[in-house]
């Protein structure tokens, strides 16, 4: 585990105990089994859907971003502002945005899985 993956158990720890796991190069941050954040180089990234993305945005913070093949492949994480790595209450408040907006995401992928009865 990165020493950046590990510090950020301090700096959530207002939000609640964190946990993280090694993939595709980077790390996913999980909360309760619903991951909310993702690491890669050192950078944290926040869950967004279309309401929140707005708020990062409007603070010129971007999506991450990675290309594949002739392709750039661009996720539903953004950039974390960098004043809530050093302020727990803020962290806290913006990792709560972020895990709601993916259990929404995870609920909207559940209700298009289920079958419809003619």
């Amino acid at each position: 585990m990165s020493q950046f993956v590990e510090y950020l158990k301090e700096v959530f720890v207002h939000f609640g105990p964190i946990h993280a796991r090694k993939m595709f190069g980077g790390y996913g941050v999980y909360f309760r089994k619903t991951m909310f954040g993702l690491v890669a180089d050192d950078v944290l990234y926040l869950k967004v859907d279309a309401e929140l993305a707005k708020d990062f945005e409007a603070r010129g913070l971007g999506p991450f971003e990675y290309c594949k093949g002739d392709n750039v492949v661009k996720m539903s994480y953004y950039m974390a502002p960098e004043e809530i790595l050093d302020d727990p209450d803020e962290a806290a408040a913006w990792a709560k945005r972020s895990y709601d907006a993916a259990l929404r995401s995870t609920s909207k992928k559940r209700g298009k899985s289920k079958k419809r009865l003619p």
